[in-house]
């Protein structure tokens, strides 16, 4: 019986499976580990002075980015300093006079600083971006021709909204308008209270709030920049004394320019232009003055007033309309040209009666 196994053996005969069918997983021997090890040293000698490049490229990239964001927008911080410093000195002069003012250049200033920050920090990072990209060999093709792509769907489908940013960008470095100028934008007048790069918000003149976009604005008429005109059109009878007119005029008008606060809101003597109009039985005189911007018409509201009061004095009347309707003739009365009742109208009269043809009598017979 002990010899079965070598005779089997001997006969080439393989020892039956085991029961279950399954063979023991192979377990790595020590060779098998050192030869792993030796395969990952030498890759990593192989590819470490390509992975240090790229890592020392990345780097630079990062670096030069951050020191050049930062030295230009201190740049464009400095231009807009050194603005608004230019702006506070021409602001007491005469012609910053006609200029905006301080506040409002400042707050110009600041919006488009800020404006050119964000482009150029948005140009500068974008372009490192794509620098750190290609330097992980990645194929940025296909990446730029899908952002074409992207833009060109985003500006068909947001061509307001792109519209509306660009005319609030130009708005701004133009300076078109800003806060507190009375504007009439075609769709809307009033007087601004916020300007966006996208939307300006009006305050009407009732009151109500208009929002506007800055695409849609076509046209802008500022009505607080430089300064104002007030215009008062006088209507009196044709057959006052123009010269007496003049006079009482020139009169008030000297008067209101020596007068606290009028002296400052005029920036310009009150001068009497002449006749506007000339019709039949009345005329127009002009006056008129320049004022401080907004001002115009709390200048001509307080000009009539005086006017009014030194014409009642001067006993000069004032008429209203193109045409002195209240001077002319009254109209007559329809009823003086018809003749009074007359008496032989009422056939019971006298004098009717007196006037009645008196009716023959009849014959009287003779008695016998």
């Amino acid at each position: 019986m002990s010899s079965l196994p070598v005779v089997l053996l001997a006969a080439g005969a393989s020892p039956s499976p085991s029961p279950s069918g399954s063979t023991a997983p192979a377990v790595p021997s020590l060779q098998d580990a050192q030869e792993s090890a030796t395969n990952a040293a030498s890759w990593v000698e192989q590819n470490w002075s390509t992975w240090l490049a790229m890592g020392l490229q990345i780097l630079l990239i990062v670096v030069i980015a951050v020191a050049l964001r930062a030295v230009v927008r201190r740049a464009i911080t400095k231009l807009i300093d050194r603005m608004a410093r230019t702006a506070q000195a021409v602001d007491g002069t005469a012609l910053g006079g006609l200029l905006v003012n301080t506040e409002r250049r400042r707050q110009r200033s600041a919006a488009i600083g800020s404006v050119l920050r964000s482009v150029a920090s948005f140009l500068i990072m974008g372009t490192a971006a794509l620098m750190v990209l290609s330097t992980f060999k990645i194929n940025l093709a296909p990446l730029l021709a899908s952002a074409g792509v992207a833009g060109v769907a985003i500006g068909f489908g947001a061509r307001n909204l792109v519209t509306d940013f660009l005319s609030g960008v130009f708005m701004i470095l133009e300076d078109q308008y800003g806060v507190g100028d009375v504007i009439d934008a075609g769709v809307a007048t009033g007087e601004v209270i916020e300007v966006g790069l996208r939307v300006t918000k009006l305050r009407g003149s009732d009151g109500e709030i208009w929002y506007v976009r800055n695409g849609e604005v076509k046209r802008i008429g500022n009505l607080s920049q430089g300064w104002a005109t007030a215009g008062v059109d006088v209507t009196v009878r044709s057959g006052e004394d123009l010269d007496r007119v003049k006079d009482t005029l020139d009169a008030v008008a000297e008067q209101m320019s020596k007068e606290e606060p009028w002296n400052e809101l005029l920036w310009g003597p009150i001068e009497v232009l002449g006749l506007d109009s000339v019709v039949i039985d009345s005329m127009v005189v002009r006056v008129s003055a320049k004022t401080m911007p907004g001002k115009a018409l709390s200048v001509e509201r307080e000009l009539r007033w005086r006017i009014k009061r030194a014409f009642d004095a001067a006993h000069i009347r004032i008429v209203g309309g193109a045409t002195a309707t209240e001077d002319a003739d009254p109209a007559p009365d329809p009823s003086a040209s018809v003749a009074a009742p007359s008496a032989f109208s009422n056939a019971d009269s006298p004098q009717a009666k007196a006037t009645t043809p008196i009716a023959p009598q009849p014959p009287t017979g003779t008695g016998k």
